[in-house]
């Protein structure tokens, strides 16, 4: 979005004081954020005002009562950047939204100090590591990270192999945005890793040393770096 422009959020979430609080604290922010309450109804996300808002706050846990990784993923992958805003403070849900594309993650004893500066930050396309998921990348020492999602994983590998990112939208009948946002994560995941790929000749190099691709599959394209 353009620097200066009013930035719009929906939220999704199931307890009336938790939007409210969201709603005042966006709306004495500086300058303030418009605020979209879905009613925590995830249609609302995908119809009406929430369609067009340019970041989604996600409560994990709606009706029915469990964790909505597969929303996550469904709005990820549509290209939605999202702010999970939960309940839930184990590392494992925490690194799981961050695999899955969520732009923050954030409990909801962290405040406006931190929920305002995120849904900035993602309405351009950032991240914002806040307190818990600060915590939960210190304690995640697994080799394989970054993990990229499959949907992430789908649009790189047809980059490779494209010329441009609008043959990839048509090719995978998304939009060239959508593209883009795919992109953009997979590189913000790679220098959260240490191992920056600004170009799209690095991240071919990168998806070579990590096996997402193979000399053999880049040798029948010539990709545009």
């Amino acid at each position: 979005m353009a620097t200066g422009e009013l930035i719009t959020a929906v939220i999704v979430d199931d307890h009336a004081a938790i939007a409210a609080g969201v709603r005042y604290w966006c709306e004495r922010a500086d300058p303030p954020i418009a605020l979209i309450d879905a009613d925590g109804r995830l249609a609302n996300v995908w119809t009406g005002p929430g369609a067009a808002a340019d970041v989604v706050i996600l409560d994990l846990e709606l009706t029915p009562r469990k964790p909505e990784f597969g929303e996550l993923r469904r709005l990820v992958d549509s290209g939605r950047r999202v702010v999970v805003y939960s309940q839930h403070a184990d590392d494992a849900t925490v690194i799981k939204c961050i695999d899955l594309g969520a732009l923050a993650y954030l409990t909801k004893r962290e405040g406006p100090e931190h929920l305002v500066p995120a849904v900035r930050a993602a309405a351009g396309g950032a991240p914002y590591t806040g307190p818990s998921l600060s915590g939960a990348l210190v304690a995640d020492t697994s080799p394989d990270r970054p993990r990229l999602s499959p949907r992430e994983t789908e649009v790189l590998r047809a980059w490779f192999a494209s010329s441009s990112k609008e043959l990839v939208a048509a090719k995978l009948n998304i939009t060239a945005k959508t593209v883009d946002t795919h992109i953009t994560r997979v590189r913000i995941k790679y220098a959260n890793a240490g191992r920056a790929a600004r170009t799209k000749s690095e991240l071919v190099t990168r998806a070579l040393d990590d096996g997402l691709i193979t000399l053999e599959e880049l040798s029948g394209s010539t990709p545009h770096m």
